[in-house]
C-alpha cells in the first residue's frame, strides 16, 4: 500500500499521472525550520517529518512525504500568507533565476526504513510589470504555492527557462521518487504489487 502524506492536489495529480495507486493520509506537523540550515536540508527535514507523522497512522506500507521551497537571492520563499506577500515574492522573482528545492521522504512500515532525498531545479523568470503581477495575484493561483506561482498553471507564462526536473517545480520530482520506490521493491512501470 502506498500513502501520500500531502494534501497538495498537484502531488496527487503527479502520482495519478504515472498510474500509482495510493491513499492520501495527512497529519499536522510543525513546519517551523531552522533558518540556518541550508535549503536542501530544510526540505529534507520537513519531508521526513511529514512522512513519519503520517506513517504513525498505518501498520504497513510506504508513506511519501514532500516539501517544496523556492530560494531567490538568498531568501527562502514558502507559500505566501496573503495577496500582498504573493506580490512581494513575484517582484523578487521577476527577471531573475531562482532555485526550487523539493525534499522527498519515503518511510516503510512496519520496518521503519527511511529514504530521504532532495531535488533542485533552476527556474528563470522573465521580467514582469507591476500590472502583470497584480493581475496574476488577483487570479488566486499564487496562494498556497511555494514562491507564489504555479508552473503547471497560468504561472507558466512567466517562466523563461527551466534547468532540471520540471515536475520538481510542480512539487514532486517523479523520476527521483521512482528511483526511491525501486529501492523498496516498487517498480513504477509495474505497480501491481502495491
Amino acid at each position: 500500500m502506498l500513502y501520500l502524506a500531502s494534501s497538495s492536489p498537484r502531488r496527487r495529480m503527479l502520482l495519478e499521472q504515472v498510474g500509482l495507486p495510493f491513499f492520501v493520509l495527512t497529519k499536522l506537523v510543525d513546519e517551523m525550520m531552522d533558518v540556518e540550515a541550508p535549503p536542501r536540508r530544510q526540505v529534507e527535514i520537513l519531508a521526513e517529518r511529514k512522512a513519519r507523522a503520517a506513517a504513525g497512522a498505518v501498520s504497513q506500507g510506504l508513506v511519501i512525504g514532500a516539501d517544496t521551497i523556492v530560494v531567490c537571492s538568498g531568501q527562502v520563499l514558502g507559500k505566501p500568507a496573503d495577496a500582498r506577500e504573493a506580490e512581494k515574492m513575484l517582484r523578487l522573482l521577476q527577471g531573475r533565476q531562482h532555485d526550487v528545492y523539493t525534499g522527498v521522504a519515503v518511510v516503510e512500515k512496519p520496518a521503519g526504513r527511511v529514504l530521504v532525498a532532495c531535488e533542485q531545479t533552476k527556474v528563470k523568470f522573465k521580467p514582469l510589470t507591476e500590472n502583470e503581477i497584480k493581475r496574476y495575484v488577483a487570479t488566486g493561483e499564487p496562494l498556497g504555492k511555494a514562491g507564489a506561482y504555479a508552473a503547471q498553471g497560468l504561472g507558466a507564462i512567466f517562466i523563461d527557462g527551466i534547468k532540471g526536473c520540471f515536475f520538481n517545480v510542480v512539487g514532486l520530482p517523479i523520476a527521483r521518487l521512482a528511483q526511491m520506490l525501486k529501492e523498496f521493491g516498487v517498480d513504477v512501470l509495474d505497480p501491481g504489487g502495491l
